[in-house]
């Protein structure tokens, strides 16, 4: 592949700065991803009736959840060794280091909170409207982490590579890698999940079956996650001699449970048109 079919990716991840404060892409992505988000669930409250600010509670208790949860996640799935030294540092989430999978934990823990203690609704029934916007910021995220220069694959000859050089400082463009941009991937997996989801709310009956919404959500996301992975670059060192890498590994429980929900919403509903219970075998 000859460096003219390769996309030079040298973006600088500060958008602009005031003074000494630097505001970066990622985060303006982030919370960019966050403020649709919550605008659109207030959408969906205030569509089937409920209060109006259980909206702006679960704003501010999913962003302190996802940030929390990702920083913990990255610090025990992929860096104990370094921080178990360090332990002064795992706050410092300014200086990197955010794993989904740790934030996807905090979710499910925030939403059975909430949904048991604000909504008084079932888990499943908060669980599958907070995935529509789920899927949107977990899209906006990736692309944060292109701007980033970030969480890229291998090398590759596919016309669509890309050549980060900002990794490589110094070295000639001839001497950069191409490599996979599997944060364009993931991002358009995670946006095309967002449009289906908000399709199934707002068009059919989807969300009258619960759970089936938030199986869909777990199942795509985590089972494009777990291909992907194949093609991108270890996150951390210990990974190298892995066959299934970190991420892989922590992908399958996701996609189990995902199918366990649409197994659960589907015998649900097949047994209400049918005119029995719900609870009946």
């Amino acid at each position: 592949m000859t460096d003219l079919l390769s996309v030079v990716w040298n973006v600088d991840p500060v958008a602009f700065s005031f003074g000494s404060v630097e505001v970066r892409w990622y985060g303006l992505l982030y919370a960019t991803g966050f403020l649709l988000a919550i605008t659109l669930l207030s959408k969906m409250f205030k569509s089937e009736g409920c209060p109006e600010d259980w909206s702006d509670k679960y704003f501010i208790y999913m962003v302190i959840a996802v940030v929390v949860g990702s920083r913990l996640g990255h610090v025990f799935f992929y860096d104990w060794e370094y921080y178990r030294h360090h332990l002064s540092e795992i706050p410092m989430v300014w200086r990197g280091g955010l794993a989904s999978h740790g934030g996807a934990i905090a979710i499910i823990l925030t939403v059975w909170l909430m949904a048991k203690y604000m909504c008084h609704r079932s888990f499943l029934w908060l669980a599958d409207r907070s995935y529509v916007i789920c899927a949107l910021v977990a899209s906006m995220i990736r692309i944060g982490n292109l701007m980033n220069s970030e969480i890229y694959g291998c090398r590759t000859d596919l016309p669509w590579g890309f050549q980060f050089v900002r990794d490589y400082p110094g070295l000639p463009l001839s001497e950069v890698p191409v490599c996979h941009p599997t944060q364009i991937y993931e991002s358009l997996a995670y946006l095309a999940l967002f449009g289906v989801l908000l399709f199934l709310y707002w068009r059919t009956d989807a969300r009258r079956w619960e759970g089936l919404l938030m199986g869909i959500g777990f199942t795509w996301t985590f089972t494009a996650r777990f291909f992907i992975e194949f093609i991108k670059n270890d996150q951390s060192a210990f990974e190298a001699d892995m066959v299934l890498n970190m991420g892989q590994l922590l992908s399958i429980p996701f996609v189990i449970l995902g199918i366990a929900c649409i197994v659960y919403a589907l015998r649900t509903r097949r047994q209400v048109l049918a005119g029995q219970s719900p609870k009946q075998s």
